[in-house]
């Protein structure tokens, strides 16, 4: 069986090591790479904000409230604090009159540790906007207005707008949403397991609608250029989704997801993926992308070496020593 395994050495010694379930595929229905777990079922988490986007784009909000493409990546964002965060959305309240106490997605520091040092420094306080899944909640509640939908329970199971989300995952996957297979979110946000196929099937049609060969195509094209065009909108400066997608030069749209998960899918080559690292430990994803991006030529000569400076694979400690190394095994 082939399997990935993402190991941590110190020393000449491996002290952990993740492994890792992972399905790369092209859209013309070719199986490229599988750990064979195409069958499990996996919370994609924060992956899939694009799809939960649809709704929202649908709702003619974006030329309604004339939203940027800034803010317009941020709806699909696991945003980290950053202040170019914060300002866009702040844009976004001003112009839909949605008050900060709408939002039901709680609230956390900046994720960026140079950002919540600011902020602490500043003597304010986060508020909802700072949430990395703000951007999820502000579209959510944008869709919701323009559709004269209630506010208030925007995040229960059988609001409309829920029912409208779970539609376009049974449409891009081409699977029922069961009942059984929901969860809640860390935002509070409905979440939905899917097999690790059907999340493969999801971007293969999410590719397809891209070209105009699947529904909902002007408003997928719209996000999807408005991300590539401003990579550090979905994460920020340091996040791997981020960084990928400006490495690759908008050739690859990404994005990771709480416990360990990740998808990406080549815009050019028609080659998507998933992966999960199956002990939830995210720190081992930058290597496995590495290893497959350039075992599968996702990335040419001077990307692979521009990724592997930006995430550097050797391990410091504090007094900046090399202590070992990570490594990620492809079987």
């Amino acid at each position: 069986m082939s399997k990935i395994t993402t190991s941590f050495y110190r020393g000449n010694l491996v002290e952990s090591y993740h492994n890792i379930k992972c399905y790369i595929g092209s859209v013309d229905g070719k199986e490229i790479f599988s750990t064979k777990n195409e069958n499990d079922y996996i919370y994609p988490r924060s992956s899939i904000k694009i799809f939960q986007a649809i709704p929202f784009a649908n709702s003619n909000a974006f030329h309604k409230f004339n939203l940027n493409k800034k803010q317009i990546a941020l709806s699909c964002s696991s945003h980290c604090g950053e202040n170019f965060h914060i300002r866009e959305l702040k844009k976004w309240i001003s112009k839909t009159k949605i008050k900060l106490s709408n939002l039901k997605c709680g609230i956390h520091k900046p994720l960026d540790s140079k950002s919540e040092e600011k902020l602490f420094l500043s003597g304010n306080k986060p508020d909802e906007l700072f949430n990395n899944c703000a951007g999820k909640h502000l579209a959510m509640l944008t869709a919701c207005k323009l559709n004269k939908f209630s506010i208030n329970d925007y995040l229960e199971f059988d609001h409309p707008h829920q029912v409208n989300i779970r539609s376009i995952f049974s449409k891009f996957t081409e699977a029922k949403v069961l009942t059984k297979n929901f969860s809640v979110d860390g935002c509070s946000a409905p979440q939905y397991s899917f097999k690790i196929i059907q999340l493969g099937k999801a971007l293969s049609n999410l590719y397809k609608s891209y070209y105009l060969k699947f529904e909902y195509s002007l408003n997928i094209k719209i996000m999807i250029d408005s991300i590539l065009k401003n990579p550090l909108f979905i994460g920020g400066t340091k996040n791997l989704d981020s960084n990928l997608m400006k490495i690759s030069n908008g050739k690859i749209f990404c994005k990771g997801g709480a416990e360990g998960v990740f998808l990406f899918l080549h815009i050019k080559k028609g080659i998507f993926g998933i992966l999960k690292v199956s002990d939830g430990n995210e720190r081992a994803l930058p290597s496995a992308i590495y290893s497959l991006c350039k075992k599968f030529n996702l990335l040419n000569k001077n990307e692979i070496h521009e990724f592997k400076i930006y995430n550097k694979f050797m391990l410091y400690n504090h007094a900046n020593i090399k202590v070992g190394n990570i490594e990620t095994i492809i079987e």
